[in-house]
């Protein structure tokens, strides 16, 4: 049922969506819809919860270890397209995000992401404090959330673009900050 509500709201955003259409897309009733969702907000709290969670298993994967060998540019280049292929793979992305439904992640979980992202620029450049590569997380991935409403609006080619253009803006930045 989250699938077929995804596909609508891929393709016909929120406001136009209803139960009975999201019903008749994951071939079930509308009262076995009703079972598990009371209502078109619970479906998409329930689709941000998911892709929370694989966003969060995406980053998961990003370790000292796997940026080791990575240049300062490789791992500005890698930040982005963690972002961008995840959207890329889930089209109903910026329909749920924007979406009005109250949905907050918790600050811990908040917190775990900027951490990692913390250790990884320490384990480039070990010399800065924890505080400084917190805050360089925090930058960094407000420049990476600054280019949704960007890349949302885009088509394919301009998409590229934009894309290159965040990855020297991040790429410069963090050169700035890691660099010996």
């Amino acid at each position: 049922m989250l699938e077929a509500a995804a596909s609508l709201l891929a393709e016909v955003g929120y406001d136009a969506a209803t139960m009975t259409e999201i019903a008749d897309r994951a071939s079930a009733s509308i009262g076995t819809l009703y079972q598990y969702f009371p209502n078109k907000p619970a479906i998409v709290l329930a689709l941000r919860r998911q892709y929370v969670a694989e966003m969060e298993e995406r980053w998961a994967h990003l370790n000292e270890q796997t940026v080791a060998e990575m240049t300062v540019r490789q791992i500005a280049h890698h930040l982005v397209q963690l972002t961008t292929r995840f959207v890329d793979e889930h089209p109903a992305y910026f329909a749920i995000l924007d979406a009005p439904v109250k949905y907050k992640r918790s600050q811990e979980a908040r917190n775990r992401l900027r951490e990692r992202i913390a250790n990884v620029f320490r384990s480039k450049r070990p010399a800065i404090s924890q505080e400084m590569a917190f805050r360089m997380a925090n930058v960094s991935l407000g420049i990476i959330k600054s280019m949704n409403k960007l890349y949302a609006e885009a088509n394919f080619k301009e998409r590229e673009e934009l894309v290159k253009e965040y990855k020297l803006a991040l790429a410069a930045y963090l050169e700035s900050r890691l660099a010996p």
